[in-house]
């Protein structure tokens, strides 16, 4: 623990001489906008819920656009672009089964499927469920805006979640309508084909994109079939209020799932699956319809009102790697809504700035479980209702103590109640209800060190429900594990962040959170990819993000992205009575490091290289299993060429440039030491695109 002090000691003074240093070479720049990876621009974002510059708000928050998402990329995993933001850590995009596995400050790396810990929104319309377990693969690549991810605690927005936030839009519709078509090509079977339409008529936006993906995969028994249709539409009714519309829909047939190999297998032959992934054909698939409305109304520059109210549809089957039950499927419906209140005033003749709210969701899955006969559904083994329903209401509150120091406050309470229907009587009736209830503070400063230098501190608290999944009851049957506890968190702390003169910006972040009852999958020998999961006494997670982007010359873009870990648990004995105080949370690197050089020229040439480290990962609680460090390199080219209303693109790229063999996910605690997902070796892609601009 000594260690762990003089380290967090250390990295303090790192942060004060950073902080010193900047702002003195502040004092001499001049005031202006900031140039970056984003342009010549004032970069504005919602993560708090109200719109003000990314530099003002008191937390960790960077944010990606367009060109950085979609221009040369290959455009199937959304960690493509977000690996240049520092303390997010993203696992597998190859496996379309398990969905992109994404963590931010250690939350979210221990779902055995899609996105936990962090709440995921897509054009306002909420990604994640009330009981929390979110997922990536209904959101369409191809059509995205920007993305916007709020590090740390946010439950006192937002609810149920530990790690963050990603906010996700979806292009704005241009002045002229366009249509565009997109084709890439790529090695293990890569095909994606996409077609555009966007515009504006009169005060009407829109934009529709349709795709369709084929992948074989690198691996046997990876293959992945599906198709999109994302659109929005906006109104402007006038000047005060408008009306917008997102509707999505995904079809996703097949989803192969090759399974984790062990270690002496995987050096072996990475491309293999596991054999019970073939034999029992391992895979999922799905159906979703996504449809969400907002509203805006202002009243002056004071008073805005925000309405908005969503419904999704998704039905869901999934065959494991096992026989008696190993067959699931879901019948989904998701409903929700909310509505705020902004008011923007002054107190004492400072400016203030109130956001009151409230959230309601409901959460209706029909779940079966059936024999797996090798791929096909048997007899029927489980069968019940459940039902999650979530209310939230918040309050914050920004006041501005000095012309440069403000102060926020905020709270939420959240009640999410459990509901367990149980349809199987053959081994009892397991019907029965949770209820569980958590109020949420938080207060942050910031000071504005100079006009472009800002410094935060923060504390927050948030909690995290087990997913109906999660509450599974290891011991056989329907119903809830009944000793399963929310896991909650103390979150605390400073950063800076800012400009150094026209060209360059950065962030520094320092944090500590403090967990207790932290949710720790396991698996059971007959269930081999099933997690159940168990409460930990306490954890600690420290950590430092670095994040640095500079453009030294015109259209040159360099950024760096770097965070250190220490996540720990420190109180942690499991059923066995083994304990485990003091080992690494497994799934978790100590150290990121994520360099990216990018190239555009006015003439139409684009290039890029990036490269991520990631050191080694424990795969047990018990740190007994280790995957290697790694460091893989991507690059992509095209060119842009404009004639008249006509533009023509022509790119490429390569995946793991220099075929580094690594793992590109661990399953933690994995029973039979089935704990590694080969990554694909050195693979290359290439497409083009033509886009035609009516009115030019």
């Amino acid at each position: 623990m000594s260690q762990h002090r003089n380290d967090t000691g250390r990295a303090f003074v790192a942060l004060f001489a950073t902080t010193a240093a900047l702002a003195a070479g502040e004092a001499a720049a001049q005031n202006g906008t900031v140039t970056g990876q984003n342009g010549t621009q004032t970069v504005v974002v919602t993560a708090t819920r109200v719109t003000k510059p990314l530099i003002e708000v008191p937390a960790a928050v960077d944010r990606v656009d367009k060109d950085e998402i979609q221009l040369g990329r290959q455009q199937i995993g959304l960690d493509e672009s977000l690996a240049q933001m520092p303390g997010i850590y993203m696992q597998d995009r190859y496996n379309f089964a398990q969905d992109l596995r994404i963590s931010i400050r250690g939350f979210g790396a221990r779902a055995n499927f899609g996105i936990r810990g962090v709440r995921i929104f897509v054009d306002g319309i909420p990604e994640t469920l009330p009981d929390g377990q979110g997922q990536m693969d209904s959101v369409d690549i191809g059509s995205v805006e920007n993305i916007t991810v709020l590090r740390g605690s946010s439950s006192a927005l937002y609810g149920n979640a530990s790690g963050g936030v990603i906010l996700i839009e979806s292009e704005i519709p241009p002045e002229q309508p366009i249509v565009e078509a997109r084709s890439s090509f790529g090695d293990y079977g890569f095909g994606k084909h996409q077609i555009k339409t966007a515009g504006t008529a009169g005060k009407l936006g829109y934009m529709l994109n349709l795709s369709d993906l084929d992948y074989t995969g690198y691996r046997a028994q990876s293959r992945v079939e599906g198709r999109q249709a994302n659109g929005t539409l906006r109104y402007d009714f006038d000047d005060t209020s408008n009306i917008r519309m997102a509707l999505n829909y995904t079809d996703q047939p097949v989803s192969d799932d090759p399974g984790a190999l062990t270690l002496a297998v995987m050096q072996a032959n990475p491309r293999a699956a596991a054999p019970s992934a073939i034999t029992f054909d391992g895979g999922e698939s799905l159906e979703q319809t996504r449809v969400g409305f907002a509203f805006d109304k202002s009243f002056g520059d004071k008073h805005l009102l925000s309405a908005r109210n969503y419904y999704v549809w998704r039905t869901f089957e999934n065959t494991l790697a096992f026989r008696n039950g190993g067959a699931v499927t879901i019948d989904r419906f998701f409903v929700g809504g909310g509505l705020s209140y902004t008011n923007t005033s002054t107190i004492a003749g400072r400016r203030n700035r109130l956001i009151v709210g409230v959230d309601i969701d409901n959460q209706d899955d029909d779940r079966r479980r059936f024999d797996n006969n090798f791929g096909t559904l048997g007899d029927l083994t489980f069968d019940q209702n459940e039902s999650v329903v979530s209310t939230g209401v918040f309050l914050q509150n920004e006041l501005q103590l000095r012309d440069d120091l403000e102060l926020t406050l905020g709270v939420r309470h959240d009640s999410v109640k459990f509901d367990v229907d149980d349809r199987f009587l053959a081994d009892g009736d397991d019907s029965g209800s949770r209820t569980l209830k958590e109020t949420s503070p938080m207060a942050a400063l910031l000071y504005h060190i100079t006009p472009r230098v800002n410094a935060y501190a923060n504390v927050s608290t948030s909690f995290e429900t087990p997913t109906t999944s999660e509450f599974a009851n290891p011991t056989g049957g329907g119903g809830f594990n009944p000793t399963l506890e929310p896991q909650l968190a103390t979150n605390y702390e400073v950063g800076v962040k800012g400009a150094i003169g026209e060209r360059s910006r950065f962030s520094v972040a320092l944090f500590r959170i403090d967990v207790e009852d932290e949710l720790i999958p396991f698996e059971i020998p007959g269930s081999p990819g099933r997690s159940f999961y168990r409460n930990a006494g306490e954890s600690r997670r420290k950590g430092l993000e670095i994040g640095f982007a500079t453009r030294p010359v015109e259209g040159l873009d360099l950024s760096l992205a770097y965070t250190e870990s220490d996540f720990v648990f420190e109180e942690f004995v499991d059923a066995s009575g083994a304990d485990f105080a003091g080992n690494r949370i497994p799934g978790l690197p100590d150290h990121l490091l994520h360099a990216e050089v990018s190239y555009k020229r006015p003439s139409g040439f684009f290039a890029g290289v990036d490269a991520l480290y990631v050191s080694s990962v424990y795969a047990d609680n018990a740190n007994t299993v280790k995957a290697g460090a790694y460091t893989v390199a991507n690059a992509r080219l095209g060119y842009s060429l404009d004639r008249g209303p006509w533009n023509w693109t022509v790119f490429g790229g390569a995946n793991n440039l220099f075929d580094e063999t690594y793992s590109a996910n661990l399953r933690i605690n994995a029973a039979g030491g089935r704990y590694f997902e080969p990554a694909p070796k050195a693979n290359f892609y290439a497409g083009a695109s033509v886009r035609y601009q009516f009115g030019e």
